[in-house]
């Protein structure tokens, strides 16, 4: 799954820390999600889009094509 967390958080200023803390992660769920290397749950996703302020999960979060 890719995503733009990164570029949304560096624009809000936030850091890895302030973003783990306010959706009540450790700092190493967003590295691993911010590399590509972990999927979120869809609640996880949903606390992400909000903490940053997207609109749309679909704005932050985009499903890569499975081969099907």
């Amino acid at each position: 799954m890719k995503n733009k967390i990164t570029e949304r958080r560096k624009e809000l200023k936030i850091t890895q820390q302030e973003l783990a803390d306010t959706v009540d992660v450790a700092r190493q769920t967003i590295i691993s999600l911010e590399q590509g290397r972990y999927n979120p749950s869809l609640k996880l996703a949903n606390a992400i889009t909000k903490a940053l302020k997207v609109k749309h999960i679909e704005d932050l979060f985009e499903l890569e094509n499975g081969g099907d």
